[in-house]
């Protein structure tokens, strides 16, 4: 059962050191490769403190994806001004050049943990939560491109914004696998594509 979120500020820096923790541990070393003593050691708290704040170790990793996805879209900050195609060509680009370095990272901290938590049904509320709320302000946006009579009118904006989504987890597994980020661009240019492609822009009029 997942427990309120504490009421104090001391509270709510314990917790977020307990979490945060959890959340670099299991990133590096998987959720079954980080024990509770693990992240009681790398958050410097005691077993009362966490088990205060989280019932057992599936409440801190339902936190932890909360988490990961709140870093996910910090370092995608273009992704609260999506309202054209070309802002969503902006966004893509953006996750590009997070993985542009030499090696990557080419490494989603919360597609890690769907990897590891997918034949979980435990975890999937939570996951599932969290890559709708990514899509989210991709969907928004390209309801409003439809609503404007941008977009083609059959455009599914629910559809379209998880098919980048897709396309951005697809595409940095493969970019993995290769060792460069060659087909997290190739990807993400395919999936924007298909999206210009609903463009009404320079249509001919009837």
């Amino acid at each position: 059962m997942t427990k309120e979120l504490p009421r104090t500020a001391k509270g709510r820096r314990t917790r977020a050191a307990i979490v945060d923790a959890a959340a670099t541990m299991m990133y590096s070393q998987g959720v079954a490769g980080t024990t509770i003593d693990d992240v009681l050691g790398a958050s410097e708290t005691g077993k009362s403190q966490l088990y205060h704040y989280f019932s057992d170790k599936s409440d801190l990793v339902d936190a932890v994806i909360a988490r990961q996805l709140e870093r996910v879209m910090a370092a995608q900050p273009l992704l609260a001004h999506i309202d054209s195609l070309e802002d969503i060509e902006a966004w893509a680009r953006e996750v590009v050049r997070g993985h542009e370095q030499p090696g990557g990272p080419f490494s989603c901290p919360v597609g890690s943990l769907a990897a590891e938590l997918k034949n979980d049904p435990a975890f999937t509320p939570a996951l599932d939560a969290a890559f709708r709320r990514w899509a989210e302000p991709l969907e928004r946006g390209i309801r409003a491109m439809t609503e404007r009579g941008e977009l083609d009118v059959t455009t599914d904006p629910a559809a379209s914004a998880s098919m980048l989504i897709a396309s951005l987890q697809g595409g940095m597994l493969l970019a993995r696998i290769s060792g460069n980020v060659g087909p997290l661009r190739d990807t993400l240019a395919a999936a924007v594509d298909s999206l210009r492609r609903r463009s009404v822009r320079g249509r001919a009029k009837p």
